[in-house]
């Protein structure tokens, strides 16, 4: 049994990238089109805004 109860989703498709801030190779669960800078999950975490 899931946490979340998805019980027919199968596993998300992972896509090799490289960090283009600093340049670190790793996966995202999306396929990135070429036209915006994808970051590993470290460098998106200093990137993104804060939310209050």
């Amino acid at each position: 049994m899931s946490r979340y109860g998805n019980y027919d989703r199968p596993p998300r498709e992972m896509h090799a990238v490289t960090c283009a801030d600093c340049g670190k190779e790793t996966e995202v669960p999306f396929k990135p089109d070429g036209e915006r800078p994808v970051y590993c999950q470290e460098c998106y975490r200093k990137r993104k805004p804060r939310r209050y």
